[in-house]
């Protein structure tokens, strides 16, 4: 069992709040089509074998790719590696990109989830924030793919946007939840990652982030009304009906083997990670050999991470999986420094199902609650 994780890193602009690797460089998606098949055909051995159970192509925006490119990308899947027939296969998208041709040769790939970026149905923050897409487009976008037969849709919403009151994101909730009802919905609080847009917008005082406690009011908004729906909180930021959790993204909070391809893509192997340069120029020239970094992983990092995945979903910390992985005094020392948080009710403790989990109050400081537990490296 593994994953597959394609990076297409082409965009026409940059969103003010991105941080992931990628370039207005659309000349060069031919190319770099070429240079992706090719690194999946000289990395092939990477996974030992192991059949893909998942595909996943992010971004970027994967939907700027045209029919054959993708056409091309899949055809390389299909001869290099062994992919589960029953297989989650994703396809990040922009809204503005689902137009009615879009969508019938979306119906001829074998793609069958897409995750679409909405962010909110607020046109005055999309144009802020730098989307290309409107809100009547993304409910447009919404409806073409469910005509083209798409049945695992996946949206994404931010909240804690510059001037964003409490009603405008319930607005939003309602939208997505009520009007469009996907399958999953992932919901993320706005980050000012350093060296982006939105970052040098707040040093210059043209942007205000939004005050820590509205921030923790609209998290627990979404939390009530997504249950109210019907969804299953099964991740800090991913709500999902019954049977339609992310696939992809659950292999990595359960530690299995996956392959990134593309330029700053990561790859996990169990034992060590490894990236490739963020670096699109260089990636085309390494013609399928590209310029990558690597980390063993060791004793302590890998427990740190057990915990950090883990407790992030509802399935919680199994503490026999725990116990056998790293030992019963480790497991001894978590249990004793997981103790205040058991008391204050921010941690819980599942004694049918041995397995510790973040309560609802421990959502809001899952960060702080998890380091206390890590161990650290020598």
């Amino acid at each position: 069992m593994a994953g597959l994780y394609i990076h297409i890193p082409f965009c026409q602009k940059r969103c003010i709040y991105c941080d992931f690797y990628s370039t207005v460089a659309l000349s060069k998606r031919a190319a770099y089509t070429q240079a992706l098949c090719r690194e999946m055909e000289a990395r092939a051995e990477y996974l030992h074998g192991e059949t893909l159970e998942t595909v996943y192509f992010g971004g970027g925006t994967p939907s700027l790719l045209s029919h054959d490119q993708l056409s091309d990308i899949f055809q390389a899947i299909s001869s290099v590696f062994s992919l589960s027939p029953d297989a989650e296969i994703t396809l990040e998208v922009n809204p503005d990109d689902v137009t009615d041709t879009f969508a019938l040769q979306l119906a001829q790939l074998p793609v069958n989830r897409v995750s679409m970026g909405i962010q909110t149905f607020n046109d005055h923050l999309l144009s802020l924030l730098g989307r290309r897409h409107t809100a009547i487009q993304a409910v447009e976008a919404v409806s073409r793919l469910r005509q083209c037969g798409i049945r695992n849709l996946s949206l994404d919403l931010i909240y804690g946007l510059p001037g964003q009151s409490l009603g405008a994101w319930e607005n939003d909730i309602t939208q997505v939840l009520q009007r469009l009802h996907p399958e999953h919905l992932s919901a993320y609080a706005l980050i000012y990652e350093e060296g982006t847009r939105l970052w040098q917008l707040r040093q210059q005082g043209q942007v205000t982030e939004a005050d820590e406690e509205l921030s923790l009011e609209m998290y627990s908004l979404l939390m009530d009304k997504a249950k109210e729906a019907g969804y299953e909180h099964y991740e800090i930021s991913n709500f999902a009906l019954p049977g339609w959790r992310s696939r992809h993204n659950s292999s990595y909070w359960a530690d299995i083997p996956y392959l990134g391809c593309g330029p700053s893509a990561h790859s996990y192997d169990g034992r060590s990670r490894q990236w490739n340069k963020a670096n699109l120029n260089a990636y085309i020239a390494a013609d399928g050999n590209a310029v990558s970094e690597r980390e063993e992983l060791t004793p302590a990092i890998r427990h740190n991470e057990m915990l950090l995945k883990r407790l992030r979903t509802s399935d919680g910390l199994s503490m026999p999986l725990f116990s056998s992985t790293f030992g019963q005094t480790l497991a001894e020392r978590f249990l004793k420094l997981a103790r205040p948080h058991f008391e204050k009710g921010t941690l819980l403790y599942d004694e049918a199902q041995q397995k510790v989990h973040l309560s609802r109050s421990g959502l809001f400081i899952s960060d702080s609650i998890i380091s206390d537990l890590f161990l650290e490296d020598s």
